[in-house]
């Protein structure tokens, strides 16, 4: 198993790029993100990688970090989100954007990736949405990373989500004060304050 690839870019005019390891070169896929910030030719580049063995080929897909491949890995888990369609709603939405839609059981935002139609689009936020928080995910539009959620009160917790997605505290107040009203439920909370700022 490949798990990890270090490098120079041969060739990176589009997914999927050329990486050179000591003068072997891997036929790397990406997804949009990756090749913006690393596909510069002669540059070096650092990528966790996901072998894909089928019976007529070995496929290799490359991530600029850990949690990125996570993802990649839990959509492969859904009936009908195969490598392909998963690495494409990675790319059309960016990791954070995936996670943001999951989070708020907003299928139309992932069916609009080449690929996935409203039923799969259903099944990856019904069999994803309890097991997203897991991950730490990359930016959704620049914001900082996700974080675990910390073993604090409930309250805390919630605030603490909604900061690690970006928000400023001021920004949030009141949208997390209408979620507690709402439900004591922690992951109903967070989703009905996303809804809440997304307004």
């Amino acid at each position: 198993m490949i798990a990890r690839l270090r490098g120079e870019v041969l060739e990176a005019d589009s997914s999927p790029i050329v990486v050179d390891c000591h003068g072997v070169g891997y036929e790397v896929h990406v997804p949009h993100s990756v090749l913006v910030e690393h596909g510069i030719v002669g540059e070096p580049i650092d990528l966790y990688t996901c072998l894909v063995i089928r019976e007529t080929e070995h496929t290799l897909f490359g991530f600029s970090n850990h949690r990125q491949r996570r993802l990649f890995e839990m959509l492969r888990e859904v009936k009908g989100c195969g490598a392909k369609i998963s690495i494409a709603l990675i790319s059309t939405l960016t990791e954070g954007g995936a996670v943001e839609a999951i989070l708020t059981q907003n299928p139309k935002t992932l069916a609009t990736t080449p690929g996935i139609g409203p039923r799969l689009a259903e099944r990856i936020v019904l069999e994803l949405k309890d097991k997203i928080l897991e991950l730490q995910i990359a930016p959704i539009s620049g914001r900082a990373a996700v974080t675990p959620l910390k073993s604090t009160s409930q309250d805390d917790q919630l605030a603490e989500a909604l900061l690690s997605l970006g928000y400023r505290r001021q920004e949030f107040e009141e949208a997390a004060a209408q979620a507690r009203e709402a439900s004591d439920n922690l992951e109903e909370q967070l989703r009905h304050a996303l809804r809440s700022l997304k307004k």
